[in-house]
């Protein structure tokens, strides 16, 4: 499976950094990865951790400004994308068709092309242009994934937190993780 990886600039770049080292570990999968400029100071300023980090977690690289790069032509066959965390900026940006950088015109590129494109919103409240941008590219057949975490799992960490969101995007990639921890329907 070819799959790549955005990293914008919303809190919560240990969604991406975390969803790369789960991915890592799987032999079925090749990681294309798209890191925004602020995307990379979110990621050091919350993690200590910085692109050179990252690139190894990838099979491929790309600086956000190479538009003419393979990722953003419908021709070069990837199975789903995912955006992780996803700033409102870089979601109003795929919502209205503005390929401004390689991150917004690969989503376009994937919707385009009816392929998995999931998108890890994060930012609270949303406003209406906010909910009506999110329905626009529900429509368009993009997965809306904010990471709001479940508690049936009894979370510990932040970690726990963090990756029970990151098993549900792995399940929307059709890469269930067996260790994931699941509802099992308990009752009382």
């Amino acid at each position: 499976m070819k799959i790549i990886i955005g990293i914008s600039g919303a809190s919560g770049s240990i969604y991406g950094l975390r969803l790369l080292e789960r991915l890592r570990n799987r032999k079925d999968v090749e990681i294309h990865l798209i890191l925004t400029r602020s995307g990379e100071k979110t990621l050091f300023i919350e993690t200590g951790k910085t692109a050179t980090d990252l690139k190894p977690l990838a099979d491929c690289y790309y600086p956000v400004e190479d538009i003419g790069c393979r990722l953003a032509s419908g021709s070069y066959p990837t199975d789903a994308m995912v955006i992780a965390p996803c700033s409102i900026h870089t979601m109003s940006a795929i919502a209205g068709g503005i390929s401004s950088n390689l991150m917004v015109r690969a989503a376009d590129v994937v919707l385009k092309e009816r392929r998995k494109l999931i998108l890890m919103v994060r930012e609270s409240p949303f406003h209406l242009g906010h909910l009506r941008n999110m329905t626009a590219l529900a429509e368009m057949g993009a997965i809306i994934a904010p990471p709001i975490p479940g508690f049936y799992h009894n979370p510990t960490t932040v970690m726990d937190l963090v990756d029970h969101s990151v098993e549900r995007v792995l399940d929307l990639l059709g890469l269930p993780d067996p260790q994931a921890r699941r509802w099992e329907g308990k009752s009382r």
